[in-house]
């Protein structure tokens, strides 16, 4: 269980980073819809472990690369936003949770609904 000052820091982190993804030049990055859905940091902040997930699914696996190779501008924009002693290390991981949130809702909109009532 992460201490309170940890889940600060996460917190921070992931409001930086919702803000810092913005400035990325990379189109890989730039022309998909990304949301930072949790961000889990090491005690010792070297390293975070940032979960995404994207909206358009055909566009995922660019955008993942897209992210890995913009992580040291965005450590770097860290350090200077944060002003930690250390900048964590980046580690990006795929969340589809809001697409299999989408899809489950999806398939409930379209199940076949009877007018029996049972009594």
């Amino acid at each position: 269980m992460a201490s309170k000052r940890i889940n600060g820091i996460n917190q921070e982190i992931q409001r930086e980073l919702s803000d810092l993804l913005r400035s990325v030049k990379d189109p890989r990055v730039q022309d998909v819809m990304i949301s930072i859905t949790r961000v889990e940091t090491t005690p010792d902040l070297r390293y975070t472990k940032v979960c995404v997930s994207f909206l358009q699914e055909n566009k995922a696996a660019d955008a993942m690369a897209g992210l890995k190779s913009a992580a040291g501008f965005l450590r770097r924009q860290l350090a200077q936003n944060l002003q930690l002693r250390y900048a964590p290390e980046i580690q990006w991981a795929l969340d589809d949770s809001i697409t299999y949130g989408a899809r489950m809702l999806e398939l409930i909109n379209n199940l076949p609904i009877s007018d029996q009532s049972e009594e």
